[in-house]
């Protein structure tokens, strides 16, 4: 009875479509956070009698056919790139951009890793890092004794000092953006990595090439929508107990089977 294992391969598809709900309501405060949606696709099918065949001999041709579907398998878990509410914060180096573009850091093992996670930090010797003192990319140093930082939405950091009326600039935030965006691949903490589906980076200055600007001040809210969310968990558990239904079903047809005298 083919029914069980179709039936089990549904449980599964709406566990893990529960997950990926669970995660994007577990980082509904996270920043630059993207909700994932679980996406699935139909296994392959046992064909009794195939659509088209020969069914007489004055050459009459089965119209549809006989195909009975094996259950769902995952095809994906996407990430649905949307632009997240900008959120004040009054920080001096808290940046939030404002369309595409990721902020790239440097990795301890110096791999590069991008982040839309635009809550930056100093260290002691005043090197610009990410949250988990990763250096961002291009390696901006602030004097220490900067009296007030000013970044424009070009991503040009200037810095005031005693005794001056003009700032000094600093240096200059760059943005990576890519061809694929929902094919990086996300280690945590922020971060995303280069892959062969997501293409390779292409670093430029905000506001140009299509690179989104930055705004100083603000943070980037997360875009996961509750209310949507809610609903798509409430489906999944009505889904859930529609296959575990099939289950019951099907194992007492068979004890009918196994009771027959």
């Amino acid at each position: 009875m083919k029914s069980l294992h179709i039936a089990a391969t549904g449980m599964s598809a709406q566990q893990m479509r529960v997950d990926t709900i669970a995660n994007n309501l577990a980082n509904m405060s996270t920043t630059g956070y993207n909700a994932r949606r679980a996406d699935f696709a139909d296994l392959h099918y046992q064909q009794f009698a195939r659509a088209g065949a020969i069914s007489a001999q004055d050459g009459t041709v089965l119209p549809t056919g006989v195909q009975v579907g094996l259950g769902v398998r995952p095809s994906s878990v996407s990430m649905q790139i949307q632009q997240g509410a900008s959120n004040f914060t009054g920080g001096d180096l808290d940046l939030a951009i404002e369309g595409r573009g990721y902020l790239e850091v440097i990795l301890p093992d110096g791999q590069s890793a991008y982040t839309r996670d635009g809550g930056l930090k100093r260290t002691g010797d005043g090197l610009i890092v990410n949250s988990d003192g990763f250096e961002v990319v291009p390696g901006i140093t602030i004097p220490n004794d900067t009296r007030a930082l000013s970044i424009n939405a070009q991503g040009e950091i200037y810095g005031y000092f005693a005794g001056q009326v003009q700032p000094q600039l600093l240096g200059q935030v760059s943005l990576a953006s890519f061809a694929n965006e929902k094919g990086l691949e996300a280690i945590g903490a922020n971060l995303f990595l280069e892959t062969s589906a997501s293409g390779p980076a292409a670093v430029g200055e905000p506001g140009t090439d299509g690179l989104g600007t930055v705004r100083q001040g603000y943070l980037e809210e997360s875009s996961v929508d509750p209310v949507r969310e809610m609903t798509e968990l409430i489906k999944a558990q009505r889904g859930y107990e529609l296959n575990s239904k099939i289950i019951t079903a099907a194992d007492q047809m068979l004890g009918a089977t196994t009771q027959v005298r």
